[in-house]
């Protein structure tokens, strides 16, 4: 990380982080806040995907959730070498299953190393190990993760969903709130991404 990152400081400050996951991209972005708005620090592909486009509805649908997630706790000792637990089910999937009669949604959702996965987002160790640690010295209750189906900043179409009535509502909500994070110059090419550096902003009289 020292030759990735020339300085951790202004990304370890304590102001707010977002994760950004795009499920039909299978990309991971890490942006951090800074005063002129915010800056994308690096990302990471996906090292494994199951399920399809669309929310998470019950346990054992393989899904990754969609939806704004905040971190419960941080695992230093998962079975998948580190994880990022999610609040998954938060309030709307909640009262979202109250509204369509569902009951037993999952629960156990991670932002986690090796490729293995049910309904979580693997990103593999390395890339586990740097995203671990930012969170951690940033403060991980400073840290907000919009998962989507598919990166609305590139004008792509929500997927359709059978069998319930309120995606659009929720996809509107996720479409607004990417429009706060600049399209990447190159969103697909990870190398590049990673080697962006934030510039540091001195302290604040």
């Amino acid at each position: 990380m020292a030759k990735r990152f020339q300085d951790l400081g202004p990304l370890t400050n304590g102001e707010p982080m977002s994760i950004l996951a795009f499920k039909k991209e299978q990309r991971l972005e890490l942006w951090k806040q800074r005063e002129s708005g915010w800056e994308m620090v690096c990302s990471y592909p996906f090292t494994g995907y199951s399920g399809t486009l669309g929310p998470k509805l019950e346990e054992g649908d393989g899904q990754i959730p969609e939806g704004i997630y905040q971190i419960e706790y941080l695992n230093p000792n998962s079975s998948y070498h580190l994880s990022i637990k999610l609040d998954y089910p938060n309030s709307f999937d909640r009262k979202m299953a109250d509204v369509d009669g569902r009951e037993e949604l999952g629960f156990d959702i991670f932002i986690h190393g090796s490729s293995a996965t049910i309904g979580c987002i693997p990103i593999g160790d390395e890339a586990i190990e740097e995203l671990f640690y930012l969170i951690a010295k940033n403060g991980y209750s400073n840290v907000t993760t919009i998962i989507t189906p598919v990166d609305f900043r590139l004008g792509a179409a929500p997927p359709e969903v059978d069998g319930i009535g309120w995606e659009a509502d929720l996809y509107a909500k996720l479409s607004k709130r990417l429009k706060d994070y600049p399209i990447p110059e190159n969103p697909n090419n990870e190398d590049d991404n990673k080697e962006h550096q934030l510039p540091t902003v001195p302290p604040s009289s």
